[in-house]
């Protein structure tokens, strides 16, 4: 069994919310998206040890990420900002959410998949 190494993940969410933010506002939602990519890559190059590993470590970036990202999205609609959580994350009900959170982990695997075969 892999040990999962949470101080890369941690770091692979960082990153991701940086590249996400800066490349949204420079190309849309798409930018957005490659921002991610981007930060997965580097999560499976920084782990290494396989492309199975850095799969593994690249979806955790994606489940963590979704996970505290529909956290916080949830907090700004308890506290009337649900316009601004809207932007931020269209995503409305539960079952939208666990989508969502399955494509980012689809996504976050295949970039941490990509990163780890770069590194070999």
């Amino acid at each position: 069994m892999v040990e999962v190494k949470w101080k890369k993940v941690r770091r692979g969410l960082v990153i991701s919310l940086i590249l996400w933010a800066f490349l949204r506002m420079l190309a849309g939602d798409v930018g957005g998206w490659i921002g991610y990519l981007i930060a997965t890559i580097y999560v499976g190059y920084s782990v290494g040890e396989g492309y199975m590993n850095g799969a593994k470590h690249g979806a955790l970036v994606g489940i963590v990420g979704g996970i505290v990202g529909g956290i916080i999205i949830g907090i700004l609609i308890i506290v009337g900002l649900g316009g601004i959580a809207e932007e931020i994350w269209p995503v409305t009900g539960l079952i939208e959410a666990i989508i969502a959170i399955i494509i980012y982990a689809i996504i976050g695997g295949i970039g941490g998949a990509i990163g780890a075969i770069i590194k070999r």
